[in-house]
């Protein structure tokens, strides 16, 4: 399953690039091609993010990659003034 979300991952990257350059790139008079390839561009970039989380939260999941350092609550409270 992991593999098929990497290849997703890249198939979608890659058309967040293509449609983002021919989105950037087109001619002002035509804005059909503006706004489609903008809204392509969008939902690749959407579509890759979701899947390299998926990646970083599997392979933290497996032991394949070391967990994110997260900071851990404190207990005490701090009274007065901080800086």
């Amino acid at each position: 399953m992991q593999k098929l979300i990497a290849i997703v991952n890249v198939i979608a990257w890659a058309g967040f690039w293509s449609f983002g350059y021919l989105a950037l790139s087109a001619q002002v008079e035509n804005t059909a091609q503006m706004v489609t390839a903008a809204i392509l561009a969008a939902m690749g970039g959407g579509a890759g993010m979701l899947a390299y989380l998926w990646l970083v939260r599997h392979t933290e999941a497996t032991g394949y990659a070391k967990p994110a350092n997260r900071a851990t609550k404190r207990d005490d409270d701090i009274h007065g003034e901080v800086l």
